[in-house]
């Protein structure tokens, strides 16, 4: 299942687990439980702290395996195989659970364990995807450090009927207790922003002890980055109001029609404009 590379990469990752971990797998005699189980095995060969036990509970998809620590509930779980771009998903879970701390704000950490209602995220996936990882590593975050908080990531593939039932036109597309949340790329302050309602009040009133700025423009994409950029150079005192900063474009490969630009990605535009967004704040 997996090759020399990406079992080696494993076994380095998993030396950093803090404690057990404990695969619950729920399979039956498909060709896609025994690809499940011969990943499982795989991993449990890495390290001596993974053990695998099986069990099928109510209403749970087939085939599919939680990741949690023994004596615990199961709340981060993946249905069918998250392998291509969602293998890093797997091994960050596999951290997480166990305790070690992810790499994300103390602020958003603290946001994430004040949660007090109950959570059921599901996130649907493609192993070719690349605007999935995000999304579905942010909610297993959250599932692992909040006991109200669970999460399951669904290969689309292996589950058509979901997808044709729920009409599910691209991923990543996510539900919450039932109802559709969100789709395209969404990282974990995004999640936040939408199920804290304290959070967002929160937001609020620091917002509200911020200066006046000269000019405020709404939209954080190419056109809203570029006029904070020159305006900014002027000297004007310039705010920028957005869900996320890098817009629709972050979603975007193989830009090839960029002004000035002969072929890049979004993600990386974003990131050289937040580079000459930090160096233009810091004149």
């Amino acid at each position: 299942m997996l090759d020399d590379q990406l079992r080696s990469q494993l076994a380095q990752y998993l030396a950093h687990l803090k404690g057990p971990i404990e695969l619950r797998a729920a399979l039956d005699d498909s060709a896609a439980s025994r690809e499940v189980a011969t990943l499982l095995e795989e991993i449990r060969g890495e390290s001596p702290l993974v053990s695998i036990t099986t069990e099928i509970p109510p209403g749970v998809r087939v085939p599919s395996f939680a990741v949690a620590r023994p004596g615990h509930p199961s709340r981060v779980r993946f249905a069918g195989l998250p392998l291509g771009h969602e293998f890093t998903s797997l091994v960050l879970a596999l951290l997480h659970v166990s305790g070690h701390p992810p790499k994300v704000s103390a602020e958003a950490l603290h946001q994430v364990r004040e949660l007090n209602q109950p959570l059921k995220f599901e996130t649907y996936f493609s192993q070719s995807c690349q605007n999935c990882p995000d999304l579905v590593q942010a909610l297993n975050i959250m599932a692992a450090l909040n006991p109200d908080i669970e999460h399951v990531a669904i290969d689309g593939a292996l589950f058509q009927s979901e997808v044709e039932e729920r009409q599910i036109l691209a991923v990543p597309t996510v539900y919450l207790n039932g109802e559709r949340f969100g789709q395209g790329r969404m990282e974990l302050e995004e999640v936040l922003n939408k199920v804290d309602k304290s959070g967002q009040e929160r937001k609020a009133q620091e917002l509200s002890k911020k200066g006046v700025f000269d000019v405020l423009i709404v939209g954080g994409g190419p056109a809203g980055a570029a006029a904070s950029i020159y305006a900014a150079r002027k000297g004007i005192a310039t705010g920028i109001v957005a869900d996320r900063f890098g817009g629709q474009v972050l979603d975007t490969l193989a830009i090839e029609n960029f002004i000035s630009v002969e072929h890049t990605e979004g993600p990386q535009l974003l990131q050289r404009s937040n580079s000459t967004c930090s160096r233009i704040r810091s004149i």
